[in-house]
């Protein structure tokens, strides 16, 4: 990734017939990018704090690991396109596929969902389950090698370029010597604790700038394993979303060994509690009893986690000014709100920008044009987050302020919200761009605008609904 003047030393590996590329992180966005550069780089070190589990467990480099995640379907359709029957084999394992909103009871807005036919679906199984299966077929690669138990405490270059990092075990020895490890391109999938702008300053380059919203959101979770049967049938779960005005939310969705995975949230000041009574007595908060029911007659399989820092921060690495030889991805490049379950889709959808710019024999792959394609694979995502978080109550930070243009989405945006609970075309619109797998002018498509413009909201369930109204919502 070199334009005019941008000329790279050889690092370890590196020079012709040796390229070496260092991933930083072997999380998802890690794992994507590793991927994707094997078929570009003569060897990819992928550097892991952690020591990888043997199957399927939470890890500690994946602090909301114990939280509920979901795989949007935005994510499923490019993580297929990186790793070819990828999805099937996540079916194979057991991943629960919930079809929406056929299968879950939702509310939002002060409206339950009719539960029409499945538009599209998510998997909802656990996060550790999901990255196993993507660890063992990216870690196929013989090009791709990782180094476990290992911190970057650095980077090598200057205010032009980057030149590899500097390394330390993690033996506990804090005046062990680190080891410079030279690359020809580093990528930080650190996640959103990522060190990078303060190792740049280090070397003299510019941090990125950082645009920020924050509403003070915390969540707690716990797994159960329901007793009454009311999520063993054609209800897969149940939903409540936050707004301005209700800002308590809360769900149970399955998990592929037959449980579910229980969540409450609320913002700055009103945090949902890890005890094992007040976790079921916070689920009164939410606009009706429905979950709360359900919890207590349901059998707790964990103790409550706790998860507060949940922030929406994008560093902008694409502007000028910013060495070569270094790109960031994944929750290094841009942090959303886990609520709205984004990341590991836009983990699998930057590897996918990033192996299309790179495919392109057009254009040079400069480090800043390869920067703006993977910020530009994370922007849909980051207009819904930051866009519903700007409007929470006490939300601070740097970009709360969107300006007119954002304003006025914003009232088209909440009568969308208004008619999606019971119009099925503005339905359809409005979960194809919420799972990233239509962009927002699908929400302008001349249907959708007629019935969002001139339309009433349609009428919605006034208790929550029992079953689908159509057979066949394609659960499998």
């Amino acid at each position: 990734m070199n334009s005019a003047g941008e000329t790279g030393g050889r690092g370890e590996g590196g020079g012709r017939g040796g390229r070496h590329a260092v991933v930083v992180g072997g999380s998802l966005a890690g794992l994507f990018a590793a991927h994707v550069l094997a078929g570009h780089a003569d060897r990819v070190t992928i550097l892991e704090r952690d020591r990888f589990p043997e199957g399927a467990r939470p890890r500690p480099g994946v602090p909301q690991g114990r939280h509920p995640h979901v795989l949007l379907q935005g994510g499923q359709t490019a993580l297929e396109s990186l790793l070819p029957g990828f999805v099937a084999e996540l079916r194979e394992a057991g991943a629960p596929r919930v079809g929406m909103p056929a299968d879950m009871v939702l509310w939002q807005s002060g409206r339950w969902f009719r539960r029409v036919l499945a538009t599209t679906h998510i998997h909802t199984g656990s996060r550790a389950q999901l990255e196993e299966l993507v660890r063992r077929r990216v870690l196929a690669n013989p090009v791709i090698s990782v180094r476990e138990g290992t911190d970057v405490i650095g980077f090598l270059g200057d205010a032009t370029r980057v030149r590899g990092v500097l390394v330390r075990d993690r033996s506990g020895d804090t005046r062990a010597e680190p080891r410079p490890l030279e690359a020809d391109l580093v990528v930080d999938a650190s996640g959103s604790g990522t060190k990078a702008p303060q190792w740049l300053a280090a070397i003299g380059a510019e941090r990125p700038r950082e645009e920020t919203i924050d509403t003070g959101l915390a969540y707690a979770s716990r797994v159960y394993r329901g007793t009454n049967g009311a999520l063993d049938g054609e209800t897969r779960g149940y939903y409540v979303y936050p707004d301005p005005e209700q800002v308590h939310a809360g769900g149970a969705l399955p998990l592929e060994d037959g449980s579910h995975l229980v969540i409450v949230s609320g913002l700055r000041g009103n945090e949902p509690p890890t005890g094992d009574d007040e976790f079921v007595t916070y689920a009164k908060r939410l606009p009706h009893p429905l979950l709360h029911r359900w919890l207590e007659e349901a059998e707790p399989l964990s103790p409550p986690f706790g998860f507060r820092r949940t922030s929406n921060i994008r560093r902008r690495y694409d502007l000028p000014g910013h060495p070569a030889g270094f790109l960031a991805t994944g929750d290094a490049l841009c942090t959303f709100n886990p609520i709205y379950g984004q990341g590991m889709a836009v983990a699998a959808m930057s590897a996918v920008a990033l192996r299309d710019v790179l495919a392109d024999r057009r254009r040079t792959p400069t480090t800043r044009r390869v920067q703006q394609a993977l910020l530009a694979a994370s922007r849909l995502a980051w207009d819904i987050s930051a866009g519903a978080d700007r409007k929470m109550p006490g939300a601070v930070g740097t970009a709360i302020d969107g300006g007119p243009g954002d304003r006025l989405a914003g009232w088209y945006l909440s009568r969308v919200q208004e008619r999606a609970p019971g119009d099925p075309v503005v339905g359809r619109a409005f979960r194809a761009v919420v799972t990233l797998s239509e962009p927002v002018t699908a929400l302008f498509a001349p249907p959708v605008a007629r019935a969002v413009l001139f339309g009433p909201p349609a009428p919605t369930p006034t208790e929550p609904p029992e079953t689908p109204e159509e057979t066949g919502s394609s659960r499998a």
